[in-house]
């Protein structure tokens, strides 16, 4: 049998179970695969980089455990940027399926630094109608928020006392996989004109670079990529860049099919046209 009628005839399950190599490996052996840090991240670190320690970063945290894989090293890479630079964190979920998700977050990483709940960082929770929600922030954090996510007052957290709404946080950075983003775009910064910032699916974040060059976000996190260019720059974290490790085998491996498979083909078809026109 010729090369490629054996390449053409490899059972699938081969197939499979070199592609469950492919992810498999570089899980537990990273390779570090160079990864090149773009401008639209650059400009999300320095801008939470300039902010000086006691400021209130706005962290709305919107999605959920079908997207964590994709979101989650995102956010934990900018919460230890902002515990690290001492600064306080105002954090919310207005997507109802992933509230008790990212307070396990926020909570964990506030532990790796020290952070002491109610002086360093403030969780709201969720509440519906995110729209509605975003806008009475605008005037007033107590109005959609009288209580924070376990139940207490915000006036009794020391961090809330004097902080009335988003004059009195330094900006405001989402990582969202939801049509939220609209609504912090329309009815947060387009009518408060807040700082703000995205992070979102790779598969989303090319409907808002528009909004980097019109001024109203002043950087994006796009994706796995974008939150691995974080945890280099953040100089703590991994999960991003194994994963972008993981990624690139796999995809490196299904291209090779790919063009193997092509080949096996043409050269196959060809063989066959000549032992046709010989007949």
């Amino acid at each position: 049998m010729a090369w490629h009628e054996r390449l053409l005839a490899i059972d699938r399950r081969v197939l499979y179970a070199l592609i469950f190599l492919a992810v498999l490996i570089p899980s537990l052996l990273p390779i570090g695969l160079p990864i090149k840090v773009t401008p639209e991240v650059q400009r999300v670190y320095d801008r939470i980089d300039s902010l000086r320690p006691g400021e209130i970063l706005m962290l709305p945290l919107e999605y959920d455990p079908s997207t964590a894989a994709e979101l989650e090293p995102m956010a934990l890479a900018i919460l230890r940027h902002a515990f690290s630079k001492n600064l306080r964190v105002l954090g919310l979920c207005l997507s109802s399926t992933g509230v008790t998700l990212v307070e396990s977050e926020i909570a964990a990483v506030a532990r790796e630094y020290g952070k002491e709940y109610g002086k360093d960082y403030v969780y709201l929770g969720y509440q519906p109608y995110p729209a509605v929600v975003i806008l009475t922030m605008g005037e007033n954090f107590r109005t959609p928020f009288p209580l924070d996510y376990y139940g207490t007052p915000l006036d009794s957290l020391p961090m809330m006392r004097g902080v009335r709404n988003y004059n009195d946080v330094a900006l405001v950075f989402t990582v969202n996989a939801t049509s939220g983003i609209d609504f912090w775009i329309i009815y947060g910064q387009g009518r408060y004109k807040f700082p703000f910032g995205l992070g979102s699916a790779a598969v989303m974040a090319t409907n808002y670079y528009q909004y980097v060059q019109s001024g109203q976000l002043f950087g994006i996190i796009s994706g796995l990529r974008g939150a691995a260019e974080y945890e280099i720059l953040v100089g703590k974290g991994n999960v991003a860049r194994k994963g972008m490790d993981v990624q690139s085998v796999a995809h490196a491996l299904i291209i090779a099919f790919i063009v193997l498979g092509n080949v096996a083909y043409i050269v196959e078809r060809r063989r066959a046209r000549r032992a046709a026109a010989a007949g």
